[in-house]
C-alpha cells in the first residue's frame, strides 16, 4: 500500500495495584508500541522496575555467556517447557561449563607456550651441538643467536676485554664462545662487545638433551594437551546437544521476564496510579480493550487519544476525532487514577499527552514485501509520508532486467534468490532473496525480448524467427557489426525511462503537497512537472533539429532500430521575437519552451532558492543513460567471452555469426572470399586450446554474472535512491516495535 498501516494513540491508566496485570496482558497481546514518558508531568515520575528485575537480568547475562561458550545457535532446537527446578539445573550447567572453559583456556595457553619453546629450539638444531654443551661454564661466555658472522667476529676481535673467542655456524644461527680477560670488570663481556652489532640472541634451553630429543619431549606433551583439548571440546559439544534447547528456553523466558519487569520505566507513575501510552494499529483497538477488560475489569481506564493522519508535514497537525475512553471507563473510573490523570492531561484527556510520532508499519502486498528491505536501507518511512516500496517493486526489477537481459543469467539469479529466500532464517537475507527472484525474472523477460542466453542469440533465432515468425523481435543490443544504431537507441530508451520515472516521483510529491492545498502543490511540485516535460518535449521536437543529435529522431523512425514511425514532435511555434529585440531577436518561442518557462516562474514564486536547481530536470534524466551504458558493457563482456571460445565471422550482408556449429573452414567453403572470419575460436584450435577455452568460457560468464549484481544492481538502486526518492521521500520514521515477544523456544 502507498500508506503505512493506520495507527492510534491509546492511553491506559489505573491504580498501581493493577499495573502488573496490565503489563502482562499487553505483553501477551504484543500489539502496543509503548511511548517513553519524559518525566515532564507534575506529580508523575518514571516508574521503577518490578521486583526481581535485577535478579532476572543477572541470570539472563549468565545464560547468554553460557550460550556464547557453547557457540550455541537456534538451529536444531525444539520448543518446550521449563521445569520448576530450572535454576538448580542452570547452576549445574554453569559450574561444569565454567570448569571446562577455564581448563580449555589453560590448555590453550600451555600449547601456545610449547609452540614458542619448539620454535626457539629450531636454531639450535641447525648448529648440531648438544644443548648441555652450550651452558654451565664459568670461565667462558656462550651466546647463540642470528646475525652476521663477520660483524660478530670483528666486534669481538676489537674488544680489549675479550681474550679469545670461537664461532660456530649452522644455517642462519651463530654460536659464540668467548673468554674474557682476567682483568675484565663487566659480568657480560660478550654482550657489551656486541652492542653495536645486529645480533638477535636466543635463550639457551636448560637441558642436557640433544635438540632433537628436547623437541621430541615437547611434541609428546603437545599431543597430550591436544588430546585433552579434544576431550574438553567433546564434552562441551555433548552439553550443547543435551542442554542447548534448555538454555534457549531459559533465555527466552528470562528475556520476557526482564522485558515485563522493566516496562514501568516507560510509564508515568505516582504513589498510587500509573499512566501508560502507546501506539496500536487502529483496527486492533477493540482487541486491546477486550483483553484488558478480561484481565482487570474496570480497574484500568482505556482511551483512544487520537487516530493519526497522514500529513507528511506533521503527523499531529490533523487527527480524526475519536470517542474518548469507553462507556464503562467513563462511568467506573477509580477516583485516584482519575485525579492523577487530570494532572497529566490537558483539557480532560482530549490532547496527546506524550508527544511522540506514530511508528510505521509498512503495509505492502506479498510480492512487494521483499523490497521493504531496500527502502529501509535508506531509512524507515515516516508514518506521515508515502511508502515507496510498491514503486521500487515495479521499477527496480525492470531496470535490472533491462541492463542484463539474458535468459541464462536470469535463471541463475532466480535460483540464487530462491536459495536465499528458503534456506536462511534472517529476514534481511530472505528479503534480498525475494528481490533477486524478481530481478532474475525480469532478466529472463528482457532476455527473451533480446533473444539472448549467455550472450548467444540462439533463443531469438528459435523463438521469434523459427516458431513465431516475428520480424521486429528479438531486439539487438547493438554490439554486432551493422547494428550500431541500436547502441544509441538504447541510450534514448534509457532517457525516456528516466522521464517517466521522474514524472512519477513529481506526481507523488504533488499528491503529498495537496494536503497543504492546491496552490502549494502547484508551485512546489507542479512547477517541476511543467519544467521536466516542457524541456524534454522541446528536446525531442523539430525546433532547432539541425543542432540536435540525429539519433534523437532516428531511433523511433520507420527505418530506425525501433520502427514506430516517430520522427520527433512538431515545432509547435507560438511566435518569433522581433529582430529588433537584443539576444532574443528572431528566436521562435514554442509551446514546450513556454511550458518550461511557466514552470520556472512558478518555481521562483514558490521557492526562489530552488531556481538554481532548475537544470536538474535535464541533469537527472541524463543520469538514466547509465542503464544503457551498463547494458552495452555487460553485453560486450559476454560477447568477448563467446568470441574467444566459439570464434565468429561476418557474412557478405554484414550479419555477424558465432562459429558454434561450424569450423572456420566452413566460411571459405560457403562464401568464398566474400565473408570474413573475425576469430577462429579456441574451440576450433586443438585440444589444449579447447580446454583453456572452456575455462575462459565458464570463468568469463561467472564474472559477468557477478558484475551484473555489482554494476546493474547498484546502478538501479542508485537511480531509485538518488533520482527518484529525492523527489518525494524523506524517511526517518520509527519502526513499529510492539511490547511483547514471539515465543520460539519456550511455551506458556
Amino acid at each position: 500500500m502507498l500508506r503505512p498501516e493506520r495507527m492510534s494513540k491509546v492511553s491506559m491508566a489505573g491504580s498501581k495495584g493493577v499495573m502488573p496485570a496490565v503489563i502482562e496482558t499487553i505483553h501477551e497481546l504484543n500489539l502496543v508500541h509503548l511511548s517513553d514518558y519524559d518525566g515532564s508531568w507534575a506529580g508523575f515520575d518514571n516508574g521503577n522496575p518490578i521486583e526481581g528485575a535485577e535478579d532476572a537480568s543477572e541470570k539472563l547475562v549468565t545464560v547468554r555467556a553460557l550460550e556464547s561458550a557453547l557457540e550455541l545457535s537456534e538451529e536444531d532446537t525444539a520448543p518446550g517447557t521449563i521445569d520448576d527446578d530450572w535454576e538448580a539445573r542452570l547452576e549445574r550447567i554453569r559450574t561444569r561449563i565454567n570448569e571446562l572453559d577455564d581448563r580449555r583456556g589453560e590448555v590453550r595457553d600451555e600449547l601456545r607456550r610449547l609452540e614458542e619453546r619448539i620454535d626457539r629450539v629450531a636454531p639450535f638444531a641447525e648448529l648440531g651441538i648438544d644443548l648441555d654443551l652450550l651452558s654451565g661454564y664459568e670461565s667462558v661466555d656462550v651466546l647463540v643467536g642470528e646475525g652476521s658472522v663477520d660483524d660478530v667476529e670483528a666486534a669481538l676481535a676489537a674488544d680489549d676485554d675479550v681474550r679469545a673467542f670461537e664461532t660456530f655456524t649452522g644455517g642462519d644461527t651463530v654460536a659464540v664462545v668467548a673468554a674474557p680477560t682476567e682483568d675484565a670488570d663487566a659480568d657480560n663481556v660478550v654482550d657489551d662487545a656486541l652492542v653495536g652489532v645486529e645480533f638477535a640472541r636466543h635463550p639457551i634451553p636448560e637441558t642436557d638433551k640433544t635438540p632433537e630429543a628436547y623437541v621430541a619431549d615437547l611434541e609428546d606433551r603437545k599431543r597430550e594437551l591436544g588430546s585433552e583439548l579434544e576431550e574438553i571440546d567433546a564434552e562441551l559439544a555433548e552439553i550443547k546437544d543435551t542442554e542447548g534447547s534448555f538454555l534457549l528456553r531459559v533465555e527466552e523466558e528470562l528475556s520476557i521476564e526482564v522485558q515485563r519487569a522493566e516496562a514501568p520505566l516507560q510509564f508515568a507513575t505516582s504513589d498510587r496510579a500509573f499512566i501508560a501510552e502507546g501506539w496500536i494499529p487502529s483496527d486492533e483497538y477493540d482487541s486491546l480493550v477486550d483483553a484488558l477488560r478480561g484481565a482487570v475489569g474496570d480497574g484500568v481506564v482505556i482511551e483512544e487519544l487520537e487516530r493519526a493522519d497522514y500529513d507528511r508535514h506533521g503527523a499531529h497537525s490533523h487527527t480524526e476525532e475519536v470517542q474518548k475512553g469507553t462507556p464503562s471507563a467513563a462511568e467506573d473510573e477509580e477516583d485516584t487514577a482519575d485525579d492523577q490523570q487530570q494532572t497529566a492531561v490537558t483539557d480532560g484527556g482530549s490532547a496527546v499527552t506524550m508527544g511522540d510520532e506514530p511508528p510505521t508499519v509498512q503495509d505492502n502486498p506479498g510480492p512487494a514485501k521483499p523490497f521493504e528491505v531496500l527502502v529501509q536501507a535508506v531509512n524507515q518511512p515516516k508514518y506521515s509520508e508515502l511508502d515507496p516500496t510498491i514503486f521500487l517493486f515495479l521499477t527496480f526489477p525492470a531496470f535490472f532486467g533491462f541492463m542484463i537481459g539474458d535468459v541464462g543469467y536470469g535463471i541463475i539469479y532466480v535460483a540464487i534468490g530462491a536459495y536465499m529466500a528458503t534456506q536462511f532464517d534472517s529476514k534481511g537475507v530472505t528479503s534480498l532473496g525475494g528481490v533477486a527472484i524478481w530481478a532474475g525474472a525480469f532478466t529472463i523477460l528482457f532476455g527473451i525480448i533480446y533473444g539472448e542466453i549467455f550472450g548467444l542469440h540462439v533463443l531469438g533465432d528459435v523463438l521469434w524467427h523459427d516458431l513465431l515468425n516475428v520480424e521486429l523481435l528479438p531486439l539487438n543490443k547493438g554490439l554486432e557489426p551493422g547494428a550500431s544504431e541500436f547502441a544509441l537507441g538504447w541510450m534514448v530508451v534509457s532517457v525516456l525511462a528516466g522521464i517517466v520515472h521522474l514524472n512519477i516521483g513529481y506526481v507523488l510529491d504533488f499528491y503529498e503537497n495537496m494536503s497543504h492545498g492546491l496552490k502549494d502543490a502547484l508551485f512546489h511540485s507542479g512547477s517541476w512537472l511543467l519544467m521536466l516535460n516542457g524541456i524534454w518535449i522541446w528536446i525531442f521536437s523539430e525546433h532547432g533539429a539541425g543542432s540536435k543529435p540525429d539519433f534523437l529522431f532516428e531511433t523511433f523512425a520507420s527505418d530506425g532500430p525501433f520502427p514506430i514511425g516517430f520522427n520527433g514532435f512538431p515545432e509547435m511555434g507560438l511566435f518569433a521575437f522581433p529582430e529588433s529585440i537584443p539576444v532574443l531577436g528572431g528566436f521562435l518561442l514554442t509551446a514546450p519552451l513556454l511550458v518550461f518557462l511557466i514552470g520556472l516562474v512558478m518555481l521562483a514564486i514558490g521557492d526562489t532558492v530552488e531556481v538554481v536547481e532548475a537544470l536538474d530536470v535535464i541533469v537527472n534524466v541524463f543520469s538514466y543513460t547509465r542503464m544503457g551504458a551498463v547494458l552495452l558493457a555487460k553485453a560486450g563482456m559476454a560477447f568477448v567471452v563467446n568470441l574467444l571460445f566459439f570464434g565468429a565471422y561476418e557474412d557478405p550482408d554484414g550479419a555477424f555469426h558465432f562459429l558454434r556449429t561450424h569450423e572456420p573452414s566452413y566460411v571459405a567453403e560457403t562464401y568464398g572470399g566474400e565473408a570474413t572470419v573475425i576469430f577462429d575460436g579456441l574451440m576450433h584450435s586443438g585440444t589444449a586450446a579447447l580446454l583453456g577455452g572452456l575455462v575462459i568460457l565458464v570463468l568469463g560468464h561467472l564474472v559477468v554474472l557477478i558484475l551484473g549484481v555489482t554494476s546493474a544492481g547498484l546502478q538501479a538502486v542508485r537511480l531509485e535512491y538518488v533520482e527518484f526518492f529525492n523527489k518525494f521521500y524523506e524517511g526517518g520514521g520509527d519502526n513499529y516495535e510492539p511490547f511483547g515477544h514471539d515465543r520460539t523456544h519456550s511455551e506458556d
